[in-house]
């Protein structure tokens, strides 16, 4: 017969065996009484047994309390030992992970997740093939990347695309410009001002091009750049604004500013690629699964 219970569910009733209390289980655990209350009751419904003697001063087991109190226990210390043998065998793993990346991808993504896998499996290393989309796309499909951080592939037959985010186009421009002002902006807005943009060859400008088709005041670009740091540089220089993806905007502090455009609004869908039907070695799905993990709610 199955249970409707879980993990979470057996130690909040261990806590509560253990220390006689619900307010210092609750606290042991990091829950609060009424959700540790919910728990106890949510077990008590699968099983169909009183576990615990509730009086307004104190919490005693019930006699079949006690005894599964003593087997959950021994199942949990069982678990935590499995799980310290499961971590010991990670640090021996070794293995050497390719991974393709748009570089604004990269550096929002990647550091904190490399950093708790670099801790978790030492001895794995990780190689970074940095490119624009379209290389990151072709490096994947060749195999020579085990999978990808991108933002274009999801149209591509040959390729499995799972979502991370959405990551919207803003206006990059100096904080003292006469734009700056402004709180949003329409694409219309930037008629007058001098536009930066990447070059033809770039995804992004790609995936702009046929956001913007149908837009007949659509602005257009004085001067183009190949990549977005150097569309970037040349924004904080004076020489103009430019519409970037918001992870290529520098961090910290910067003389830049980043302002939503609407009308439309437009932005790209940033993911995992692997070639479809292809399956990831084991150092590879661990990272592929961290990546996941690290996905915004």
């Amino acid at each position: 017969m199955a249970h409707k219970f879980d993990l979470a569910d057996l130690q909040a009733f261990a806590a509560v065996a253990r220390l006689g209390s619900f307010r210092a289980a609750a606290q042991s655990i990091h829950l609060s009484q009424p959700a540790l209350s919910r728990r106890i009751d949510k077990l008590e419904a699968a099983l169909g047994v009183r576990l615990l003697e509730r009086t307004t001063r104190r919490v005693d087991l019930s006699q079949v309390g006690r005894e599964f109190a003593r087997k959950v226990q021994s199942l949990l210390d069982e678990l935590d030992s499995t799980l310290l043998g499961l971590d010991e065998l990670a640090l021996q793993r070794t293995g050497l992970v390719t991974v393709a990346c748009v570089p604004s991808a990269t550096r929002y993504f990647l550091p904190a997740v490399l950093r708790r896998f670099h801790l978790r499996f030492p001895r794995i290393r990780v190689r970074l093939h940095d490119a624009h989309a379209h290389e990151v796309l072709g490096t994947v499909l060749s195999g020579e990347a085990d999978f990808g951080l991108n933002f274009i592939g999801r149209q591509e037959a040959a390729v499995d695309f799972t979502l991370l985010m959405r990551d919207p186009f803003v206006l990059a421009c100096r904080r003292d410009h006469v734009l700056a002002r402004r709180g949003s902006l329409r694409w219309s807005d930037l008629q007058g001002h001098a536009l930066l943009s990447m070059g033809p060859s770039s995804g992004n400008r790609l995936l702009l091009d046929r956001a913007l088709a149908g837009l007949a005041d659509r602005p257009q670009p004085v001067f183009e750049a190949r990549h977005v740091q150097t569309v970037l540089g040349l924004v904080e220089a004076g020489l103009g604004v430019a519409a970037v993806p918001r992870l290529a905007m520098p961090t910290g502090k910067t003389a830049l500013v980043a302002l939503a455009l609407t009308e439309p609004e437009v932005d790209r869908e940033v993911g995992l690629i692997t070639r479809h039907g292809s399956r990831l070695g084991p150092a590879a799905e661990i990272l592929h699964g961290f990546i996941l993990d690290s996905r915004p709610p």
